[in-house]
């Protein structure tokens, strides 16, 4: 039986390779006719510019708040013990269809080049009236980069009709409406992420939702999955709202849960506890304390914020996040979305994390909460999406990689790496088009331990090794 088991994993591994080679080969067909039709930038986001100014730097600063203690007592006491890893991972229901499996509209959205060595699609009953946010994975954990056990990638998404994007993106198109099933069958509506309403239990159907879904990445074969929507408590405790903004950015720090909120919220960014997350037994669209107990908009879990940073007045709200663990301390790192036709470079700057536990968050801070950029740079890179930061063992310096709309709307996202000496992009095509990363920018989280870079598009989740990315740079 061990036997047959291994070499159906080859074949299917065979299998997945020449699915993922053929389509690699039709998106550079397809880059190619795009650069054709489309204007290149001529010069690139060129090196990286350092921030060097008190005052240009006083504009990244954050402010950290806490949600007091006895408000998450309480809404604990009243929910239930929190749910372990284990048990929420157990739950997993749904699964993912490997890249074999998708279609090839689907698999259009995976970049052209360098080509995913990993790659799945989310059902779409899974993912109608929803948008594609951010990723991040179980690397930053723990030491051995797991959860429960497992090797974990966590998606975000937002309700797809509730008030547009705040990072500024147009909303996307939907994958299609009207058919029940999946995970979650419900609509949403339209609202504003302003940070404010409370639960009561109210039919969201006038306010923007955002979830993540925990994808158990150790079964590659069908990696299954469980949503939790992310809220934010209200009224001492005693009900909590739903997370009114788009998640664009999102990083795994130890046992917390960092994300992006949008432009019309207090906040910049959101900390969530992931020993906090909590059952919710009622189904419907309803968000809150219901009669008989709690609802998530049907979803099984809720994950309550334990803090949020506030932004300085008329400081840059990061659009993207990923975590750094090449420096010391390991470090957060940021980047704005800048629309192409700005007058101005977008900034990328770098938050040191603190070691030990903190009330108001993993960011370090002085006594009055106060979190500064310990690095900073500006860049001509416009529609930032994704940004890593990475020093390789040995190196004296690190480097910046972006994925970025490169001056090209509704066509393929360009990738780059850059320093202070200068930038470097990845070609495709006959002609070497700079559009060949997926088929729009989106967050980058880099797993140390297997070397992979995860990255989602439209409702293909994907990963590729770093080491490919930097060979298909020039």
């Amino acid at each position: 039986m061990k036997h047959r088991g291994r070499h159906r994993r080859r074949r299917q591994g065979r299998a997945l390779r020449a699915v993922l080679a053929g389509t690699a080969l039709s998106l550079t067909a397809a880059a190619t006719l795009i650069s054709a039709s489309q204007a290149e930038v001529a010069d690139g986001p060129g090196a990286l510019r350092a921030l060097g100014s008190p005052a240009a730097r006083g504009e990244l600063r954050l402010t950290g708040h806490a949600v007091p203690a006895a408000w998450l007592d309480r809404l604990s006491a009243a929910m239930g013990r929190p749910a372990t890893a284990q048990a929420v991972l157990g739950s997993a229901g749904r699964q993912l269809r490997d890249a074999a499996d998708c279609g090839a509209g689907e698999r259009a959205a995976l970049p052209v080049a360098p080509a995913a060595t990993r790659a799945y699609c989310w059902d779409e009953a899974d993912v109608r009236g929803w948008r594609p946010g951010a990723v991040t994975t179980s690397a930053g954990a723990g030491a051995d980069g797991r959860w429960g056990g497992h090797r974990v990638v966590v998606s975000a998404w937002t309700s797809e009709d509730g008030g547009g994007a705040d990072d500024g993106r147009a909303p996307e198109p939907g994958p299609g409406t009207g058919a029940t099933g999946g995970e979650h069958a419900g609509g949403t509506g339209t609202g504003r992420a302003d940070g404010g309403g409370g639960g009561t239990g109210a039919d969201d159907a006038g306010r923007a939702l955002s979830r993540v879904a925990f994808v158990d990445a150790d079964a590659p074969g069908r990696p299954r999955h469980v949503s939790a929507l992310l809220v934010v408590p209200v009224d001492g405790g005693r009900d909590y709202r739903g997370l009114a903004s788009p998640v664009s950015g999102m990083t795994w720090y130890r046992d917390k849960l960092l994300v992006t909120a949008g432009a019309g919220d207090r906040a910049a960014l959101y900390v969530y506890d992931l020993d906090r997350l909590l059952r919710a037994g009622i189904g419907g669209d309803a968000v809150g304390r219901v009669p008989g107990g709690w609802s998530a908009h049907g979803y099984q879990y809720v994950l309550p914020a334990v803090a949020a940073y506030r932004p300085a007045a008329g400081g840059p709200r990061p659009a993207a996040l990923s975590l750094d663990r090449t420096t010391t301390p390991d470090s957060l790192v940021a980047a704005e979305r800048v629309p192409s036709d700005a007058a101005r470079p977008a900034r990328l700057w770098r938050y040191a994390l603190r070691e030990g536990p903190a009330p108001a968050g993993p960011l370090a801070a002085d006594r009055a909460g106060h979190v500064d950029a310990v690095e900073a740079y500006e860049t001509r890179a416009t529609g930032i999406g994704g940004v890593l930061a990475h020093r390789p063992a040995g190196s004296a310096r690190g480097a910046w990689y972006l994925s970025h709309t490169a001056g090209a709307p509704g066509g393929r996202a360009a990738l780059g790496r850059l320093t202070g000496e200068g930038a470097e992009v990845v070609e495709c095509g006959a002609d070497r088009s700079r559009h060949c990363w997926s088929a729009d920018a989106r967050s980058l989280a880099h797993r140390e331990d297997t070397g992979e870079v995860w990255s989602q598009s439209g409702r293909m989740l994907f990963a590729l090794p770093l080491s490919s990315l930097d060979a298909s740079l020039h």
